[in-house]
């Protein structure tokens, strides 16, 4: 199974079953299981955002609590689109196969800038007792770890 790092809050709001995009500058043809690694660093300012706090605080986090160097969850990469087109109402975006329109409240737990990709997480599955692991940069082997 592949795994990617992430740095928190997202990495949370994903698990959560929050954030349905991980957003990055870069294409993978990779679909299927996904690891959701936790990395070692937190973003206190988007902590702090009042939408952000709001929904970790539901769940019992905040910028002092969130685990780190944990695999978090596992899902499933179903597809991988790249952004189009952005306005206030809605972001447009493609893949081989088919179009999407991005709420903008989802947007906004992620860079979809023009040019950038929407990776399309689904079947979200916290684990109840996260996993220590050391992350890596880009897609990563944690098969062994299960």
């Amino acid at each position: 199974m592949k795994a990617i790092t992430i740095r928190q809050p997202w990495a949370s709001l994903i698990a959560l079953g929050q954030k349905h995009y991980e957003t990055r500058s870069w294409k993978t043809n990779y679909r299927g299981q996904l690891a959701i690694h936790a990395g070692l660093t937190i973003e206190k300012g988007a902590c702090l955002d009042p939408y952000i706090k709001s929904i970790l605080d539901k769940s019992g986090l905040s910028q002092h609590n969130l685990p780190t160097g944990r695999i978090l969850a596992i899902c499933r990469l179903n597809d991988c689109y790249k952004v189009t087109a952005e306005s206030d109402e809605h972001i447009l975006a493609e893949s081989d196969s088919h179009f999407l329109s991005i709420d903008p409240e989802e947007a906004f737990l992620g860079d979809l800038s023009k040019g950038r990709y929407a990776w399309e997480l689904e079947d979200m599955q916290a684990l109840l007792k996260p996993i220590k692991a050391k992350g890596k940069q880009s897609l990563w082997d944690c098969s062994g770890m299960f």
